[in-house]
């Protein structure tokens, strides 16, 4: 693995195992941390070395804290899907995005992310859960946030009266990496990043946002479910163009020419190949308040929002 990503990863994965109440502590290789909560340890691996990893699958590990010998339970990261292991948790590029995005929403919220790291697969969840908001289905499952603020919390937020209902607003949902430089009279522009958001399908509006929240569920039957104005390829380009300027970088250059000393400078953008992007469509759940003015809630993070989300839209 790539020492520059394994040192990327080592940082998120501090950020995740410490979001779930754990001291955590980078270790000596060939392993990355080590992470205590009471009487629980852990220890982490972020490899694809198939010995070292078989190494460390065989391998029993135990920590001295406060002068009682803890056994540790293991967590490998690798980004080879077809490593396998029969002592410890594994998690993909998948269980990493998730946690990732969970990890983060936890840090925002002030709360502490309930994680499992037993011998079943992995899950991650904030604690306390929510109660479902609306209980009846629609029969139409949309991958979408789920709707965490309730009808009556909704009008209490919005403080006016009028007609409410809840609204599923389309969004493209992207994932991107950027990767590669270039070089410009021996000055070497890296272009190595990694991010995700979320361009509203309506408006065109984007925000930050990791897809790590949403569920794949039915909607409540009451919701409107509403038909995206701008497609998938037009917010792919436009996803993309937004990256190129996000990821451009202005390099000065300071050159001496007798007594002289003059500047150069010179814009620097990413090459197209060296940017993937994925997109999904994911809904975003309004709960929309008509009566003299019109207020909209995010139903998943109480968020009132400061521009309306459609504008003369249609309705599946």
């Amino acid at each position: 693995m790539d020492q520059k990503l394994r040192e990327r990863a080592r940082v998120a994965m501090r950020g995740i195992i410490a979001a779930a109440g754990y001291e955590v502590a980078e270790v000596d290789p060939p392993l990355d941390l080590s992470a205590i909560k009471g009487n629980e340890c852990l220890i982490v691996m972020i490899n694809d070395d198939i010995e070292e990893i078989k190494e460390f699958d065989t391998t029993r590990y135990t920590v001295k804290n406060d002068d009682q010998e803890l056994a540790c339970r293991k967590l490998l990261l690798s980004y080879d899907e077809s490593v396998s292991a029969d002592n410890c948790q594994v998690w993909g590029e998948k269980e990493f995005m998730r946690y990732a995005g969970e990890a983060t929403l936890a840090k925002v919220m002030d709360r502490e992310l309930a994680m499992s790291f037993s011998g079943e697969p992995a899950r991650a969840e904030l604690s306390p859960r929510p109660e479902p908001a609306v209980a009846t289905g629609s029969g139409i499952s949309v991958p979408h946030l789920p709707v965490k603020v309730t009808r009556q919390a909704a009008e209490k937020i919005a403080n006016t009266q009028g007609v409410i209902s809840l609204r599923f607003m389309p969004h493209w949902y992207y994932h991107y990496v950027s990767s590669g430089e270039q070089v410009y009279k021996e000055k070497r522009i890296p272009f190595d990043s990694e991010g995700y958001g979320a361009m509203n399908a309506i408006n065109g509006t984007c925000m930050e946002w990791d897809q790590a929240s949403a569920v794949d569920a039915e909607v409540p039957g009451e919701a409107e479910i509403v038909k995206p104005h701008i497609t998938k390829e037009e917010a792919s380009e436009r996803i993309f163009n937004d990256l190129v300027d996000k990821l451009t970088q202005h390099v000065r250059l300071r050159q001496e020419k007798g007594d002289a000393i003059f500047y150069e400078e010179k814009v620097i953008k990413p090459e197209k190949k060296n940017i993937a992007i994925e997109i999904s469509q994911v809904y975003v759940p309004v709960w929309q308040v008509r009566g003299k003015k019109i207020v909209e809630i995010n139903a998943f993070n109480g968020e009132i929002l400061t521009e309306p989300m459609d504008e003369g839209v249609e309705i599946l």
